[in-house]
């Protein structure tokens, strides 16, 4: 049949929201097809104000279906629709004028106001199709964004009085809805449906990405009506801290990606700042401009505004801590916490903090309400450094350019104490060595374009890398150790073995003991009996990611505030290791222990005790090997009860411990070694090791006929035989 669009009789009429036919017809489901051949589903509803051949459309049911006033459409009679189960139905303001205002509806009134008046009619629903409703003197818009119904066509269907009615607010809406009715799904999903949380990239920060996510987001994917209900409160922002290069930036990135939310501001922390008065606070008021007009405008519907800061310890110190009149940093840091958690605080906002120096903030800005999640982003275990070399070289395994030689495991375990960007460096200092062997450099520098293609990364290459390019910088320095075991470790006699079975027992309930996270160890000698390099070989062989060796040599000419904050520094980078070994040498010389007076700096010992007996963060285990040769300087200025254990480093005190001595040093031939040994029999000795290298590296100087009585000599002089 064909009939004439026209306008709806009334307005009354229009809120019924069928299409008005004449009263010689009845009420009906019809099938309208607009002259660009779509189809759209109405219900019809007879009355006497419409003349015959035409159909009264309201404003709403023209727009939506593409119609004219005065156009002629073809309108066909439907068959029975399906019954619809359950109808998700998006609700927004009908006139402009009210999309600023804050309104909250009940959506179990709703549905039920709803049913009563369409399920009369049963009325045909289509996906996308609108209605004029007016709800609590409020005209609203209704869209039908989706339907289920048992039938092979999902997008038409009939309301019933069983029809279950969800609403969902539009994305753009202040209205806020409440109710058992209410969608669970849509804006209350701030994760990006999108997101694969497999593919994060971040090796080794997993547990740390897991409890950010139970912090910071679980709140936030659900409704908030069950937020209200509970009283909670969102977490507003994140601190990431960690050494230099550990994925703090990284971190803050995937998160941003992570969420639906719209692109985060990143910011640099000295960007903030401004030589202008006003300008800096200004910086920060801008950041939170945005957030502010939509939570002005949406309220509790208002999206997510996330703010990453880098470096945020240059623009949030300790307030009067910075010298000077202008007092900038600590306005900054007021403009920053009243916009956290000010008088108005806002709740659409995550501000994310980085920094390696979190000692530096302000302690306002980290208690609850404001920077409340605190996260170390520490250096990655073996598990996690061999997730980081995956991500690093995934694309050379797909590209078959990894040599088969190339153990990725070998690699996590020979990189202790690496960081992120430190084993991404270590890729590409590999893949330098692999480009050098395909090019020529003479004159000009020439790409070998018949090898290129056979071009792979090989075991080689990472060895090269580890050994002259890329060296952590948290962890021990060959250099330092090599320079304490020189001579390397001399086993001339039990109490050698005994010293190192005993550091072994003590590395051993460090690494395995949860009583003991921190482990210290007083070793005491002559001077030159070996106690530092007994010290250093059982720090080596304990395996431990992280070694610090702390030698007065290093802190010469420093003042007794910065012996304090080398100390220190040595120990906080020690707890940013899983497990981690300090050596304190000489600890006499480090104290500026003097026997005339006595004289000793009491702040450097203080600083010592304190820290040798401070407990390592939580997860962390440490090991303190100290060395003395003067035990009762020690006892008496009470620094023995700082270590946990003594162990006393003998000196060579027999002809059989000298004499394996020299054999273990290949000094002498056998028939000088004999001549040595005839000197000592039945002669009383006591000499530290490291004389005794000394002397013979003396006598070795002298005359061959004269090399054994010169040794010998200098055993006397040193009081070492009697």
């Amino acid at each position: 049949m064909s009939y004439t669009v026209a306008k709806c009789p009334s307005n009354d009429l229009s809120m019924t929201n069928c299409v008005i036919v004449s009263s010689s017809e009845s009420s009906r489901h019809v099938l309208v097809e607009n002259g660009r051949n779509e189809k759209f589903v109405f219900t019809t509803y007879p009355n006497d104000a419409m003349a015959p051949e035409s159909m009264g459309f309201s404003a709403i049911q023209r727009k939506w279906a593409y119609l004219g006033i005065g156009q002629k459409i073809r309108v066909s009679n439907c068959s029975k629709f399906p019954d619809v189960e359950e109808l998700t139905i998006t609700v927004d303001f009908f006139r402009a004028q009210n999309a600023n205002n804050k309104l909250s509806f009940n959506t179990d009134d709703m549905s039920s106001y709803f049913l009563k008046q369409f399920a009369h009619f049963n009325h045909s629903v289509m996906i996308s199709q609108q209605f004029l409703y007016i709800f609590q003197s409020t005209h609203l818009l209704f869209s039908i964004k989706s339907m289920k119904v048992n039938s092979p066509h999902k997008n038409v269907g009939v309301t019933n009085k069983s029809t279950k009615i969800i609403f969902e607010s539009s994305p753009e809406s202040p209205i806020t809805l409440t109710g058992k009715s209410r969608s669970r799904a849509g804006r209350g999903n701030i994760i990006n449906p999108d997101f694969d949380f497999r593919k994060l990239g971040i090796g080794g920060l997993d547990d740390e990405f897991t409890e950010i996510f139970r912090r910071a987001f679980a709140s936030r994917v659900l409704p908030s009506d069950v937020i209200e209900q509970m009283g909670a409160k969102h977490v507003k922002g994140i601190l990431l801290h960690g050494p230099p290069g550990c994925g703090k930036t990284l971190m803050a990135r995937q998160i941003g990606k992570m969420l639906s939310a719209r692109e985060p501001q990143i910011v640099n922390g000295p960007e903030i700042l401004n030589k202008y008065v006003g300008e800096s606070e200004s910086n920060i008021r801008k950041l939170f401009e945005a957030a502010e007009e939509e939570q002005k405008k949406l309220g509790l519907n208002s999206g997510l505004h996330i703010i990453i800061f880098d470096e945020i310890d240059a623009i949030c110190k300790q307030r009067g801590s910075v010298q000077g009149a202008s007092g900038v940093h600590d306005t900054v840091v007021n403009q920053l916490l009243s916009k956290i958690d000010g008088v108005e605080p806002l709740n659409n906002i995550l501000v994310i903090g980085m920094t390696n120096r979190p000692d530096l903030i302000d302690d306002a800005l980290l208690r609850p309400g404001r920077l409340e999640v605190k996260k170390e982003i520490g250096l990655p275990d073996e598990k996690g450094r061999l997730e980081i070399l995956r991500i690093h070289s995934e694309k050379m395994i797909e590209s078959q350019k990894l040599a088969d030689d190339v153990n990725l495991n070998e690699i996590a375990n020979l990189t202790k104490n690496f960081s992120g960007a430190e084993l991404a460096g270590l890729i590409g200092a590999a893949q330098s060595c692999a480009f050098v062997r395909h090019t020529k450099a003479g004159s000009k520098v020439e790409v070998n374009l018949d090898t290129i293609d056979a071009l792979q990364v090989c075991r080689a290459d990472f060895m090269a890398g580890l050994e002259n390019d890329i060296k952590p910088a948290y962890g021990s320095k060959e250099e330092d150790v090599e320079r304490y075991m020189r001579n390397g470790i001399l086993m001339w006699g039990s109490p050698v073995e005994e010293t190192l079975k005993s550091g072994s027992l003590l590395v051993n309930q460090v690494r395995n003991s949860d009583k003991t996270p921190l482990v210290s160890v007083l070793l005491t000698g002559a001077v030159g009996s070996g106690k530092t390099a007994l010290a250093t070989r059982i720090a080596v062989d304990s395996g431990f990611p992280f070694l610090k060796i702390c030698s007065p040599g290093n802190l010469v000419g420093f003042s007794e505030s910065a012996k304090c904050q080398h100390l220190k520094k040595v120990f906080d980078d020690a707890y940013k290791s899983q497990l981690s070994c300090v050596v304190i040498d000489d600890i006499e010389k480090l104290i500026e222990y003097n026997p005339i007076g006595p004289r000793f700096s009491n702040i450097v010992t203080q600083a010592m005790m304190v820290l040798c007996k401070n407990l390592p963060p939580l997860g962390r285990r440490l090991l303190v090997i100290a060395t003395s040769s003067n035990r009762d300087v020690i006892h008496e200025m009470g620094m023995d009860k700082s270590f946990d254990s003594h162990i006393h480093i003998k000196c060579l005190s027999n002809e059989s411990e000298v004499m394996h001595a020299l054999e273990s040093l290949d000094a002498f031939t056998t028939e000088e070694r004999s001549s040595i040994k005839r000197s000592l029999s039945g002669r009383k000795l006591w000499v530290g090791i490291k004389s005794l290298i000394r002397m013979v590296g003396t006598a070795e100087q002298a005359e061959d006929n004269m090399r054994v009585p010169t040794f010998i000599a200098l055993l006397e002089d040193e009081g070492g035989m009697q």
